[in-house]
């Protein structure tokens, strides 16, 4: 993998306006084509490799943490353990997520964190940098069949979603509507009626036991942008948990087991040595140096990390950790990458890798103000 500068198009925003990345520079930039990765072929095979391993691994870890009733060490509410129970027993519909991955010593993946629930930065890795690639180098390759397989999932999940218009559900940030748009949109091209609404407008029909949207009319199927540890502590969870309100939810709830740093030191205790997985532990004092992370949070916050017993950075403070934390091995970043700090964001759809986004930093923790850069290999 090398990082390599390049001029960017001219007319870039415009371009990527129109494919509907509004927000590409909403303080500093955020799409940045200044810049973009070079991968192998070989480099691309071992990631799709590594993607589909850890999704089989993080599948086992689920029924594990299930059969061992391990809620305590993820902090699941107790309210919340039969929803998630019946979901993985019933095997409702899914249709993405996201691994957060490091290039290794030896180009190696290595796990940081599986966002198996509300992923973001979807339209930018499946359309925005697919046709920054036919722009500027059409005769190369991508890691990316993202959009064609988002279509070919949701025809496949079709007959599976009950009767009526398919919801999608977002909070009011450019970010999260976004990405519920674009997968409705996704969904509509594979045929199924769908709906938009705000998260805040999900109403609760007590009378007839069942969530509507503002039309009164009922939620057969939603996709939720809004991460299921908060969904079980709204006012309306005890209607959640009821098997009796007939909603479909996408993502389903055990995702929230994958979505939970927690799964790390399971992972690792569950396959310790696995060469895609980093070292990670419940107890504190077990690693010389480290990343520590809140079970529960977003885009950096509340992130420690430690170099031989010394701590040198530290995330945004935004009131993330009072679940616990765990701590995981360090990484170190390549050092032929121009003193950036790159994040693979590796997606699977319908359990199968689809492709890359990559997220850059300048410095060793992602956050808020991280760069999305394209990619593409030679390809043969």
């Amino acid at each position: 993998m090398e990082r390599r500068e390049r001029t960017p198009r001219p007319d870039w925003q415009a371009r990527v306006e129109k494919l509907g990345l509004t927000f590409h520079t909403p303080s500093a930039p955020y799409w940045d084509e200044t810049a973009f990765y070079a991968f192998t072929a070989a480099e691309v095979d071992e990631l799709d490799r590594a993607t589909a391993e850890l999704h089989a691994r993080c599948l086992e870890a689920v029924q594990h943490v299930i059969d061992a009733r391990r809620w305590d060490d993820l902090r699941i509410p107790t309210d919340a353990i039969a929803l998630v129970e019946r979901s993985w027993e019933e095997e409702p519909p899914s249709i993405y997520g996201r691994f957060d991955l490091a290039m290794g010593p030896g180009g190696t993946p290595k796990l940081l964190e599986y966002n198996a629930d509300t992923p973001t930065a979807l339209l930018e890795a499946a359309v925005v940098q697919w046709q920054w690639l036919q722009d500027v180098a059409p005769g190369k390759d991508q890691f990316n069949s993202i959009h064609e397989r988002l279509i070919a999932g949701w025809k496949d999940l079709k007959p599976y979603l009950p009767s009526g218009p398919l919801h999608f559900a977002a909070m009011d940030a450019a970010e999260d509507v976004l990405t519920s748009s674009y997968l409705q949109d996704t969904a509509a091209q594979a045929g199924i009626e769908t709906r938009f609404l705000l998260v805040k407008d999900i109403g609760w029909d007590a009378g007839a036991g069942r969530f509507v949207d503002l039309a009164r009319q009922p939620i057969g199927a939603c996709f939720k942008l809004y991460p299921w540890e908060w969904l079980v502590r709204e006012e309306f969870a005890e209607a959640l948990t009821a098997a009796k309100s007939g909603t479909v939810w996408i993502e389903p709830a055990w995702k929230m087991v994958l979505s939970n740093k927690g799964i790390l030191p399971i992972l690792w205790e569950l396959f310790p040595g696995h060469p895609n997985l980093l070292e990670a532990h419940f107890q504190p004092g077990r690693l010389r140096s480290y990343a520590q992370k809140p079970l529960l949070s977003r885009e950096g916050a509340n992130v420690s990390l430690v170099r031989d017993g010394v701590a040198f950075a530290r995330g945004p403070d935004d009131g993330y950790g009072g679940h616990g934390f765990i701590q995981q091995a360090l990484v170190e970043p390549q050092n032929d990458l121009q003193g950036r700090f790159p994040v693979l964001g590796s997606w699977v759809i319908q359990g199968e890798p689809a492709g890359i986004g990559i997220r850059e930093s300048d410095g060793p923790i992602t956050g808020n103000l991280s760069r999305f850069v394209p990619h593409l290999f030679e390809p043969g």
